[in-house]
């Protein structure tokens, strides 16, 4: 098969970027697949994609054929389709890929529905849903109004998108939600998948260096970090060995200039480092150096891939006690320290658990690089490959009934962890 697949991809700094990243390196060493087309945003100028890596097999050509917020998006992609010709194209999306303003955001996500109509087979991974989003803290709206009128045209967004041959969603409860509401009968559930094939764990932090307590991501609308801070300045005190907090990332699309205000707003709290943007190559030190990785969510919004990264590194996790990432431990067999969102005094109760206790420390990264190792997002390629044959080859395979199973891959993955 001769596969397209629509997802920003570094050195892009879209959302998804990096997920977009590890599934496509994988997709080339398939055997099944003969050429793997990245339709992708544009970059700015000077910057360029790559196509090597010295793990593929299969050639790939990078396509940027639409821009981020730009409200012809889908008549572009759905061009370049036209012109490329793929037996199948796959979506790594989100609600806000193709951007944060709503008119532009929504007719980028209309294009799987096109290219159906086309009679284009498309297989949809979606990584979260309208009816999970808190739209007040990701950053649309704090009106209640305009807040209904977004998720009136939500509806109508995800009904366009389950025009799609196949829906793929990664949290059983998303899958039940959309089946209910909807009746969609082409929405499966999805592993999320570990992104690489986990290394062996060195779980020792270097005694001449101070304990790294990390957070990853796109922060300002439900990733804040004020409480995160605060708990840190909690932390510091003379009995504890030399901690540093280390915020890597960057503005979300929708709070430009956050973590400009968090620096000069916390200037006065030592041993914080701003990394901004971290490009791919550097995402694996990253992750090493951490002695904790905290997600200091007032929400959440899906899956998180930062969670899978964290247990492909063998790391201790501290997380908020809420919504997906509570149901995706339970899930997947991921553990860590729970805390109450916006507490400071309750965050650094958990972080202190990990730090101070080498013991539970070893255990959290052990299970989690274990849950890791249990959904190898080689695997997950697999998943998606079994999927697009059927569609491809319709008589040539049999009904992919069985993976539509909304326990199966929790099941698989107590079974690898025990």
């Amino acid at each position: 098969m001769r596969i397209a697949i629509v997802s920003t991809y570094p050195p892009g700094k879209g959302s998804l970027n990096e997920y977009g990243y590890h599934f496509i390196r994988h997709l080339r060493t398939k055997k099944e697949v003969t050429e793997v087309i990245v339709l992708t945003d544009e970059l700015p100028e000077g910057v360029t994609y790559s196509t090597e890596d010295p793990i593929a097999t299969v050639p790939m050509r990078v396509i940027p054929c639409w821009q981020f917020n730009s409200p012809t998006n889908a008549f572009r992609i759905v061009k370049t389709i036209r012109q490329t010709h793929p037996d199948i194209v796959l979506f790594n999306l989100q609600f806000t890929t193709f951007g944060s303003g709503k008119i532009a955001g929504a007719l980028g996500l209309m294009t799987p529905a096109l290219l159906r109509m086309l009679g284009i087979p498309t297989i949809v991974l979606l990584h979260n849903i309208m009816e999970m989003v808190n739209l007040q803290q990701a950053g649309f709206t704090s009106n209640w109004l305009i807040e209904k009128i977004i998720r009136s045209f939500g509806t109508i967004v995800t009904w366009t998108i389950l025009r799609a041959n196949l829906v793929a969603l990664t949290i059983p409860k998303y899958v039940e939600i959309i089946e209910a509401k909807y009746h969609a009968p082409n929405v499966v559930l999805a592993p999320h998948g570990a992104f690489e094939t986990a290394p062996s764990t060195s779980t020792e932090t270097p005694t001449n260096a101070p304990q790294q307590i990390m957070t990853f991501g796109k922060f300002g609308t439900y990733k804040k970090v004020e409480t995160l801070i605060e708990a840190f300045r909690l932390l510091q005190d003379d009995s504890r060995p030399a901690l540093e907090l280390v915020i890597a990332g960057s503005d979300n699309p929708n709070a430009p200039g956050y973590l400009d205000t968090i620096r000069q707003n916390y200037n006065d709290v030592p041993n914080i480092r701003f990394t901004g943007y971290v490009a791919e190559e550097d995402v694996p030190q990253l992750f090493k150096d951490a002695t904790v990785v905290v997600f200091p969510y007032t929400s959440t919004t899906g899956s998180s891939g930062v969670l899978h990264q964290a247990g492909n590194y063998g790391k201790a996790v501290v997380l908020p006690n809420l919504g997906d990432l509570a149901e995706l431990i339970t899930d997947e067999g991921y553990a860590g320290e729970f805390f109450t969102p916006e507490d400071p005094q309750s965050l650094a109760t958990a972080i202190a658990q990990v730090i101070d206790n080498p013991q539970r420390r070893y255990e959290l990264e052990q299970q989690n690089y274990l849950a890791a190792c249990g959904l190898p997002m080689t695997e997950v390629v697999d998943w998606y490959l079994f999927h697009a044959q059927h569609l491809f080859e319709p008589k040539k395979h049999p009904s992919p009934t069985l993976l539509n199973d909304k326990s199966a891959h929790a099941r698989d993955t107590k079974y690898l962890i025990e």
